[in-house]
């Protein structure tokens, strides 16, 4: 038996996680399709999902390893430069950055 975590967010704000015990050789097919939660909450097919382990995408044939984390990634909404621009413009201040300030002479 192999033990591994699941991590998904339906929506953004919620994130979920499931510890699932699986048997030796799972594919993170067999870990999905044996997770209620997940299933019961996705509106997509299992082949239309963006998965990974540790933070690298991985095809559903994926053999799991123990302690692994499955990570179910949802698609962006919005491009992320203009999230940033929005934030900006809702804000009307200067975004800091971790960039070298700006020489003040």
């Amino acid at each position: 038996m192999v033990r591994v975590e699941l991590v998904w967010s339906p929506r953004a704000g919620d994130v979920q996680h499931r510890w699932l015990t699986l048997e030796e050789g799972a594919t993170l097919e067999s870990a999905l399709r044996g997770c209620v939660d997940f299933m019961a909450a996705q509106h997509l097919p299992l082949e239309q999902l963006r998965l990974g382990v540790w933070g690298r995408v991985r095809p559903l044939d994926t053999p799991l390893r123990e302690r692994d984390r499955i990570e179910v990634y949802r698609p962006l909404t919005v491009d992320p430069k203009e999230a940033r621009r929005q934030r900006y413009a809702k804000r009307g201040e200067r975004i800091v950055s971790r960039h070298r300030p700006r020489h003040a002479g």
